[in-house]
Order: C-alpha cells, then sequence, then structure tokens
C-alpha cells in the first residue's frame, strides 16, 4: 500500500432519517360513507451503521465523504398500512476502527471482526396511525403521531491497526529496516528523522508456516503523548498490539534512558498500554564486539532483551522466537 494512501482518521456529518408520519385517515366506501379510522402507521428512519470490512485497511474511501445522510420513513396509508421505512446506510471501515462523537468526545462503537455492525445513529420512529387512538369516547379521532426526528453528529472515524507486534522507538532506530528484512513489506527507508509518517504492516513468516503481523509506527519523540511531532496520531496505533518490542539503536548514549524515554511516553498516553509484554531489541548490534556487549547488558533496564542487525541479518531468528513465545504465553 502506498504511504499516501493510508488515511487513519476522518470527520463526517451524520444524520438518520426521521420517521414517517401516522396517517389519520378515515374508512370511506360507497357503502360506508362513515367508516371509522383506518390510518396505518409511518415507517422507520434508516439508521447509520458502522460495519467492519476485513478486506479494507485504510479510511482512505472515506476521506472525501463530508455528509451522510439516512432516508427518511415514509408516511402510513390507508387501511392500517404501514408506510416503508427509510434505507439504512452503512459505513463500511477496517477492522480496528473507533467512531467517536466529535463535540462530546464519547465512544460510540469500534470494529474488532469482518461483518461486525453498530448502529451509530437510529432512525426516528415512525408516528402512530389514528387507529390507534380511538376509544368509547372518540371513535373517529381525526389526529395521528407525526414521525420522531432522526438524530444528527459528527462523528469522527479512527482506524486503530491491528497487528501482533507493534515495534516503538525513536526515529532512525532501524523499525522499518527490520520490518523490510523479516516480512515483504517495503517501507520507505532513509538516513533521516522521520522516513515513516504514515504506519506500515508486514506479515512475519515462522515456523511451521505459521506468521505474524508486525506494525512498523512512525517514530516516536519526547512528548509525544502532548502531541508533538504528531504523537497522538502515532500512539494510538499501539494501544491494539499484543506485544510491544521497544528498539533502541547500539550507538545510543544510554540505552536505558533512551528505553524508559519511551516507555513514560507510552505510560503518559495509556497507563494501561505497561501492561504489555515488552521486549527491548539493540539494533545495530554489528558494529559490537563480545566485549562491548557484555558492557552495555549491565547497564540494560530488566526487561527481555536481544542484540540485532537487520543489515547484516543476525539475531533474527532469535527474535522470531522471542515475540511467538511473548504472542502465545
Amino acid at each position: 500500500m502506498a504511504a499516501d494512501n493510508f488515511v487513519d482518521y476522518v470527520k463526517i456529518y451524520c444524520r438518520s432519517g426521521k420517521g414517517g408520519a401516522g396517517s389519520a385517515h378515515l374508512r370511506r366506501e360507497k357503502y360506508l360513507p362513515k367508516g371509522g379510522p383506518d390510518g396505518g402507521d409511518g415507517g422507520k428512519g434508516g439508521d447509520i451503521v458502522m460495519q467492519g470490512n476485513k478486506q479494507l485497511w485504510t479510511l482512505l474511501h472515506l476521506r472525501y465523504t463530508r455528509h451522510v445522510m439516512a432516508d427518511n420513513g415514509e408516511p402510513g396509508g390507508a387501511q392500517r398500512s404501514t408506510g416503508a421505512s427509510g434505507k439504512d446506510v452503512v459505513i463500511e471501515v477496517p477492522l480496528g476502527t473507533i467512531a467517536r462523537n466529535a463535540d462530546t468526545g464519547e465512544i460510540m462503537g469500534e470494529i474488532t471482526e469482518d461483518k461486525q455492525k453498530v448502529v451509530l445513529l437510529k432512525g426516528g420512529r415512525g408516528g402512530l396511525g389514528n387507529d390507534h387512538f380511538k376509544s368509547a369516547t372518540n371513535q373517529t379521532p381525526r389526529y395521528a403521531q407525526p414521525g420522531e426526528e432522526g438524530v444528527e453528529a459528527n462523528i469522527i472515524f479512527e482506524l486503530k491497526i491491528l497487528a501482533d507486534v507493534g515495534l516503538v522507538g525513536f526515529p532512525n532506530a532501524g523499525k522499518s529496516t527490520l520490518l523490510s528484512v523479516v516480512s515483504a513489506a517495503r517501507p520507505e527507508i532513509a538516513d533521516y528523522p522521520f522516513t515513516t509518517i504514515r504506519p506500515n504492516l508486514g506479515m512475519v513468516a515462522y515456523r511451521d508456516h505459521q506468521s505474524f503481523v508486525m506494525a512498523d509506527i512512525p517514530g516516536i519523540i519526547e512528548g509525544a503523548h502532548e502531541g508533538k511531532g504528531l504523537g497522538l496520531r502515532f500512539l494510538r496505533h499501539i494501544e491494539r498490539n499484543s506485544v510491544l518490542l521497544f528498539m533502541v539503536p547500539a550507538d545510543a548514549k544510554d540505552i536505558k534512558k533512551e528505553y524508559e524515554v519511551l516507555l513514560n511516553e507510552l505510560k503518559q498516553y495509556n497507563q494501561e498500554l505497561l501492561d504489555k509484554e515488552r521486549i527491548l531489541a539493540i539494533t545495530k548490534s554489528d558494529l559490537l564486539d563480545e566485549e562491548l556487549k557484555a558492557e552495555i547488558k549491565k547497564e540494560l533496564p530488566d526487561v527481555p532483551y536481544i542484540f540485532i542487525s537487520s543489515v547484516a541479518q543476525t539475531g533474527l531468528t532469535q527474535l522470531k522466537d522471542m515475540l511467538w513465545r511473548a504472542l502465545n504465553s
């Protein structure tokens, strides 16, 4: 998927349909000039529905959608006939999408399974026809209920990548390079910060024809939880990853401190992220000899770690083993 085609945030004005009015019709036939009420009920207004589609990976198809409005219900008719219901509008989204009310911030629903449906805005109920209002003292009511109004809201659709392993690190930590080596993904790679500005997904082949999904999350910087460097746009994708692979290059001034800064950004954004399985990969380790590795090990944080080099392709099989065990623990 081209990076320019990845859209993970859209805002759409939505309105459900209004219910049809009930009928105040009185039965009038050739031999029954003064029949009773026989007005039917109005039809229900259409709903706004969000539905999961596993074939979609992005919200690109909604990029230029500004308004979504469901049909109104039809009014009731004679002979107690109910008006037709308004047609629902189904908005298809990728798995991992959350719908949020733009004005209140309330989460209206989330999609995690294919074909799963969530009604975001219910259509208005149809009004009752005059047949419902007849009584012993009022045998020919000449009134009926109007249809219920539809509901309107500005809705934000946010995609949070569903992946098994999320790569967490500062810009230029080697995340994109690792993804390109262990999967068929081809993210943009260059020797400058923020090469990756959108998440990339790759399917990592494992033993016995098994596999897992890895997500290259754009680099985090200190203060990302406050929105620096588009941090909030990046951090939300980490929420859906089962295992977090922290990546710090071997030439970093202080590996433990960099890890702790990254961990703090996640903590400040969402405390629950600390409950996820974590592994630390020291990248670009082809620069190190055994003596240097031994020195670095003394200063590492208390978390499972591994030395790897994506360029030299060392430690990658052991890394996959560690990730697989973490995913299945």
